[in-house]
This record gives structure tokens, C-alpha cells and sequence, in this order.
């Protein structure tokens, strides 16, 4: 049999995405690209805002039009939010949120399908290199025990879960063993990790730096009020990349109360200033949301103050969209469209100039660049190579070695449109190619 599966949303889904396509080939059922050919159709929906429900709709309807006779199998935050909608959308089987670390097992019962034994299979025989991945995303926790005024995502995930360690180290030494050479802790409340079984995310990332070989760890996005004091001393070891993802949302503390958001700006910039003092290099990225409800000008001008001051690597930019079902949705003074439109432009303006001097102090700098891909080779045998700095920030450079999935050592030596430009380093006219397949 073979099974098709699609995603739509947050890392999250992707990694739950990816975890499902090793499920079923361990059980004989072949992940296949093309849905026209699967016998299982597997969509993992969202519901963030009222744009990704409609969208969830229109990927189940074109799911069934296009492949009838196919099996079709949904999970995700639409399919646990909404099961009766979702259940009149011709679905054979609809997997709650809470039962996801299940799904495959679910699937193989409930539809009564013919698998075979994991030990006909060619071992590790499913890869994210196949789909020219080079990292993979971990699912370590699912879950939060908290509710910001907008967001849906909680409710539709419900109570926070911790995968268990042996299982984490497990995936990690097996992503490792297909030539992944980098992973991303996913979670929708990271730091919560451990948090129902006496651990903690600290404790998580030791465990992790210490009984795998995994060449590159970055953290998904973190609630910046997760972070202990002594948490920056886990950079000292190179694998853990300088980079925290730490959606702050507004720079306003008045709207981060009406948001009932935990961190306030003071707080925020404190924890940051700390970071960059004990990791070299350190990049902090952000989410803000523009045009809260109520939000006024001088409130706009605090955020554009706190953006300034933080320095962020990078914005993620949101219009306050209303989402039925969360507090947000019911409050009073929306900001116009046309304002929200200005102060985003506002916001992607200055979010340029932070990015261009974080770019610029890079400059003349030796960093090491996993090697994600390049464009065809031109006619002297060079291809441009592109990858991310271990602070993630964007970069390209020439080599006429094949380099995909390599990690590479070059210099920085100047910065264009939010990218920087580099060359290998070269040792006796050859580069110098880090050799990080497992042994």
C-alpha cells in the first residue's frame, strides 16, 4: 500500500509529518508524493487563524475529488476543533490531536490494513534526504497550560504532554544514522517540556548534547518567560546553535496585558542582554503581531521603540486577524485595515535596518554552513551553494564541489538583500570539508 501525507501550518505538523511517514513504512505502507497514486491520504490541519481553517476545508475537499477511492485520514487542530464539519467532508477517519503519537497504529486497526512485518523492510529505508532535507524537525512535546487572548492552538492541543526522553534520544540517533546532520526541538510549548514528568527542558538539551553525536541542535520558537537563569551555559557546547526564535508579540506592555502574554518588554530586553554577553554571536528572532485590538499610536510607537532597542535578526510580521473561539475575537476598538497595512509596513522597514547591522557585524567572520543546496552549475563548473550560519542567518557562496548536506567552512565577506555572500576556505587551493556522516 502507499500513503500520501500532507500538512498544512506550523513546524510542529511537519514534524508529526515526518515521524507518520517512518511509522508507515515500518509498517509496509510507502509514503508516496504523488496523491493521485496513494491508497491513504493523510492531511494534518490547522486552525491558527480563519484563513488556515478554509484552507484545511479546501485541501479535504480536493483530497476526495481528486483520489475517491482513496482512504482519507485527518488529524491536526481543524479536525480535533471542529470534528463534526470535518466529519461531513466525506473523512473516513478522524484522528484527535491528543491521539497523534498514535495515528499510525490507529490507522493500521481501525481501517484493518494488510502491513508487513518491519522486518521484511529495508531498514531506515524512509529519508528526509529523499525530499533534499537536511534537518528534521523533533517532536518533544505537545500542548500548553496557558492561553494568550488570540491564540486557538492551546485549546485545539490540549493539556501539555512530554515525549519521553529514550524515545527523543532514540529519533535523534536515527535521523542521525540516514545522514541528517541537523534537528529542531519542536514543541507548542518548548520550555514546558518536562513539566509532566519532573524534567525539564534544560535537563532535556544536556541529555541531548550528551548521548548523541548530531552534529547541529536548534530550539523552536520558546516563550522567553521559560528560560532559567543558567540556561545560556548550554551554548558553550559549538552543536547547540546561537539562535533563539522568542515570539514577544508586542512592545507594548498595556497590549501585552490585554494578550495575557507572561513576559514584559523591561523583562525581555534584560534576558536578551544577558544572552548576547555569554554567547558570541548570539541572534534572537521574534513575532509581532500589528494592530491588536485597541492598539493605539502611542502603543504602536512603543513596539517600534522595543524592536529597536532588541535588535531582532528578524520579524515575523502579523496583522491581528480575529479568530473565533478566542477571547481576542470579542474585543472592543479593532484597528483599521488600512492602519494595520502602514504599521506593518512601518514594522518590515525597520525590522531591514536591525537585520542589515547583524548582517554587517558578520563580516570577515569563519562560520560553519550546512550546506542545503545550490543552483544548477554554471559553465566554468560553479554552482552558488546557500545554507544558514550556525546564528541563522542566510548565506551563499561559489564551489564547483558538490556540497549539498556538507558542512562547510567559509569566510563572510559582504551582505546584499538580507543574505550574505561568502567564499570557502580554502587550504592548499581545496576546501576544507567537514566530514560529519555517522561512521
Amino acid at each position: 500500500m502507499r500513503v500520501h501525507l500532507k500538512t498544512l501550518g506550523c513546524r510542529l505538523n511537519e514534524a508529526e509529518l515526518e515521524s507518520w511517514a517512518r511509522g508507515f513504512q515500518a509498517m509496509g505502507i510507502n509514503p508516496t508524493p504523488n496523491p493521485d497514486d496513494a491508497d491513504l491520504l493523510v492531511i494534518n490541519t490547522c486552525a491558527v487563524t480563519e484563513e488556515a481553517v478554509r484552507k484545511s476545508r479546501k485541501l479535504l475537499r480536493r483530497a476526495q475529488r481528486d483520489n475517491p477511492v482513496a482512504k482519507l485520514i485527518i488529524s491536526g487542530c481543524y479536525a480535533s476543533l471542529n470534528p463534526e464539519q470535518a466529519a461531513d467532508l466525506g473523512v473516513d477517519l478522524l484522528i484527535h490531536n491528543t491521539e497523534k503519537e498514535r495515528l499510525v497504529d490507529i490507522v493500521v486497526e481501525e481501517l484493518q490494513l494488510p502491513t508487513m512485518p518491519a522486518a521484511a523492510m529495508q531498514a531506515d529505508a524512509y529519508s528526509l534526504l529523499g525530499n533534499n532535507r537536511q534537518r528534521a524537525f523533533i517532536k518533544v512535546q505537545d500542548g500548553c497550560r496557558y492561553r494568550c487572548s488570540y491564540c486557538i492552538v492551546t485549546l485545539a492541543r490540549g493539556e501539555e504532554r512530554s515525549k519521553p526522553l529514550p524515545d527523543i534520544l532514540h529519533e535523534i540517533r536515527q535521523q542521525y544514522q540516514q545522514g541528517i546532520q541537523e534537528v529542531v526541538l519542536a514543541g507548542v510549548h518548548l520550555g514546558g517540556y518536562g513539566s509532566d514528568s519532573n524534567s525539564s527542558l534544560k535537563t532535556l538539551v544536556e541529555e541531548v548534547l550528551k548521548h548523541t553525536d548530531m552534529p547541529r541542535i536548534r530550539l523552536g520558537s520558546l516563550e522567553p518567560w521559560d528560560l532559567p537563569e543558567d540556561f545560556w551555559h548550554l551554548f558553550e557546547n559549538p552543536r547547540l546553535m546561537p539562535h533563539l526564535h522568542l515570539p514577544m508579540q508586542s512592545g507594548a506592555n498595556s497590549v501585552l496585558r490585554r494578550m495575557s502574554r507572561r513576559c514584559r518588554t523591561e523583562e525581555f530586553l534584560s534576558l536578551v542582554e544577558s544572552a548576547r554577553q555569554q554567547v558570541t554571536d548570539f541572534n534572537v528572532t521574534t513575532d509581532i503581531i500589528v494592530g491588536f485590538p485597541g492598539e493605539t499610536e502611542d502603543e504602536w510607537r512603543q513596539t517600534l521603540v522595543f524592536v529597536e532597542q532588541a535588535a531582532f535578526g528578524h520579524v515575523h510580521i502579523f496583522a491581528f486577524s480575529p479568530r473565533s473561539g478566542t477571547r481576542a475575537a470579542s474585543l472592543g476598538n479593532p484597528v483599521p485595515r488600512e492602519t494595520k497595512r502602514q504599521r506593518s509596513e512601518q514594522l518590515h522597514q525597520l525590522a531591514e535596518k536591525t537585520r542589515t547591522t547583524i548582517i554587517q557585524q558578520q563580516l570577515g567572520k569563519t562560520v560553519e554552513i550546512l550546506v542545503e543546496g545550490g543552483n544548477p552549475a554554471s559553465e566554468s563548473g560553479q554552482r552558488l551553494w546557500s545554507g544558514y550560519t550556525p546564528n541563522y542567518l542566510r548565506v551563499q557562496f561559489p564551489s564547483g564541489q558538490f556540497l549539498e548536506n556538507r558542512i562547510v567552512p567559509v569566510i563572510l565577506e559582504k551582505g546584499s538583500n538580507n543574505i550574505l555572500f561568502a567564499s570557502v576556505v580554502e587550504n592548499r587551493e581545496k576546501p576544507t570539508i567537514l566530514d560529519t556522516k555517522p561512521k
